[in-house]
């Protein structure tokens, strides 16, 4: 009787878990109750409709605008005035190979250019926050995206010089 006592221990086993894999009609069903379905309609009441004006633009406001463009154009002049020597530079490099002097001393002209037009770009940032500050006020951004739109163009005719010059040099 020994002998048999694994194979009775493992038929008691598989009797036992068997009946916790019983299929019956215990469980809910899954399907959608009347309950759940969506039914009736949704009207918005008529002051809801109306549009609400946005509050304007304070005159600090304003005046930041204007300090924040004027930042952006004195580093666009500082840009504009170093682009011929760097444009000088980067010509006299075009001949040479990348380990000359003439070609470092043109990467460091670059490299100048790009500081101020990070200096050009800085205002962008400052535009980005007063513009979602507007917009959680509810108050009007119509004056803070013009003032952005002029300084990303700013910043445009910046890259595009930098992209030309890039374009020069060997690498």
């Amino acid at each position: 009787m020994i002998e048999h006592r694994p194979y009775l221990c493992l038929l008691a086993l598989a009797t036992f878990l068997s009946g916790c894999a019983s299929a019956g009609d215990k469980y809910p069903s899954l399907a959608i109750r009347d309950a759940e379905r969506v039914s009736g309609t949704f009207e918005a009441e008529a002051d809801m409709a109306a549009p609400v004006e946005r509050a304007p633009a304070s005159a600090d406001l304003i005046a930041r605008l204007g300090q924040l463009r004027a930042d952006a154009v004195k580093a666009h002049g500082a840009f504009m005035q170093a682009a011929p020597r760097a444009t000088g530079l980067v010509n006299s490099a075009r001949g040479s190979g990348v380990a000359s002097d003439s070609w470092a001393i043109a990467q460091v002209a670059l490299a100048d250019l790009d500081s101020k037009r990070s200096q050009a770009a800085l205002p962008l940032g400052d535009l980005d926050l007063i513009y979602t500050d507007a917009a959680i006020s509810f108050e009007t951004r119509e004056e803070i995206s013009a003032t952005r739109a002029d300084v990303i163009a700013l910043v445009s005719e910046l890259d595009a010089v930098l992209n030309r010059l890039r374009a020069r040099l060997p690498t």
